[in-house]
């Protein structure tokens, strides 16, 4: 069977450094090579290339991908075993989206997938100024078909740092375990880091004091669009003063865009995807202008894609970074774009919902749920964690959301318990902080 591979003897500062001429060199090499495969393997692609009667041998350059159509989510939910290019006993894992629109998708990786995706998460890490000398408290999951889980073990070992897998949650067994084992690092999702600081300071931990250093955050947006910490980022900066990395990834895509020290974007790993940022004409969108994420893998044996479009909704800058990189990098993820609300009049994406609801100090925990009214509207309804029970802390938050949203969404207040339940229904790995119930 036909496939190729990639050195990872280096993170990828050597290739990002290469003058562009090179990398699109490389990249149209190995695009010929994959359309190639998945003429031959992929039965979803055979029949996308005859439907539309494309000729493999055409395309050639990253100009050529213009003429293959774009594959969506719904292809896959509806048809994800005609992507599989290899027979059932060469898949080695079975990983799955965590069905945030929709169902979710199953994602079967070969021995050789998952080759590569220790090497994005090698590249990722040491981008993010990893080390061998480091030791990574792991606070998320690495179960539940959880691709991301098994990547950031994987990466990390091939640096060859330290590891502690403990797990999400529980912030009295996170603190132990940092005063015990000395970890340099955590991976972790940014709201559950505010969990820890609220966890020390309620318990006289002096975090500013401990053996971690950074953090890599994951699930969250902790920047703007124009890089500078948000809400979020800097309310765990201004109590921790530890280094935080932003990455951004999607399972489908098996490759994560991860910052480097200047803090300036997720930088983009070209010997492993390509990326296409498109308008809703499906037409190339310039730099600092939001687009829909779309993607084509390179080196994936299990289920390549072509030209896929993630649903999300980036902007890029293909200026130098100052780490000396000269590969593009991605904004902070703006929205997904079938999560767009239209709400009185007012167009909003739920990071931006949640950068709002993260800034108050009345507002403890939140879930947004958004939701159609007997005419179709897009209705808004908060749950929200107050600070206390108090009109007063009513009014604060009624008052706040009204002058920053221009509108009033629904609140019903709640409690943590009550809170949790929502945000973990139906056993789910990570948190809800959204709920789309849209006819």
């Amino acid at each position: 069977m036909f496939c190729y591979f990639w050195s990872c003897t280096n993170d990828m500062t050597g290739l990002s450094n290469q003058q562009p001429d090179a990398i699109t060199a490389m990249q149209e090499t190995k695009l010929r090579e994959l359309v190639k495969y998945v003429s031959e393997y992929s039965p979803f692609y055979q029949e996308l290339f005859a439907k539309h009667r494309i000729d493999p041998a055409g395309i050639r350059t990253l100009g050529d991908l213009k003429k293959i159509p774009t594959t969506e989510k719904d292809d896959l939910q509806q048809r994800e075993h005609d992507f599989l290019c290899v027979p059932v006993d060469k898949i080695a894992e079975y990983t799955s989206t965590s069905g945030t629109l929709g169902s979710p998708v199953t994602i079967a990786l070969t021995a050789n997938d998952l080759e590569r995706l220790a090497c994005n998460e090698y590249n990722s890490f040491t981008c993010a100024d990893g080390s061998k000398e480091d030791i990574y408290q792991l606070m998320l999951t690495l179960d539940r078909q959880f691709m991301a889980g098994i990547a950031y073990y994987s990466g990390i070992r091939k640096i060859g740092a330290g590891i502690i897998r403990l797990g999400p949650g529980v912030p009295a067994l996170q603190w132990e375990t940092i005063k015990r084992l000395k970890p340099t690092a955590i991976v972790a999702v940014p709201s559950f880091i505010l969990k820890l600081i609220a966890f020390a300071k309620q318990n006289g931990i002096d975090i500013n004091q401990t053996s971690v250093k950074k953090a890599v955050c994951i699930g969250e947006n902790i920047r703007n669009t124009d890089f500078r910490l948000n809400i979020l980022g800097r309310k765990i900066t201004e109590a921790w003063h530890i280094k935080l990395y932003s990455t951004y990834a999607s399972t489908e895509m098996q490759t994560a865009f991860t910052e480097c020290g200047e803090g300036k974007g997720g930088h983009y790993q070209p010997e492993l995807v390509i990326v296409e940022l498109l308008n809703e004409n499906n037409e190339h969108v310039g730099p600092n202008t939001p687009g829909e994420v779309t993607i084509t893998t390179l080196g994936v044996e299990g289920m390549p894609l072509l030209r896929y479009k993630t649903g999300d909704i980036c902007m890029y800058d293909d200026a130098p970074c100052a780490c000396g990189r000269h590969t593009l990098r991605l904004s902070p993820l703006m929205g997904r774009k079938k999560q767009m609300i239209k709400f009185k009049g007012t167009t909003l994406y739920p990071p931006a919902l949640f950068d709002l609801l993260n800034e108050r100090e009345e507002i403890l925990d939140f879930v947004v749920e958004v939701y159609s009214d007997e005419i179709g509207l897009d209705q808004v309804l908060l749950y929200i964690v107050p600070a206390d029970n108090s009109e007063e802390c009513d009014h604060s938050i009624r008052a706040y959301l009204q002058a920053r949203l221009r509108v009033s969404p629904q609140i019903k207040y709640v409690t943590p318990e009550e809170i949790q339940k929502i945000q973990f229904n139906e056993a789910r790995r990570k948190a809800t902080k959204f709920i789309d119930k849209r006819v």
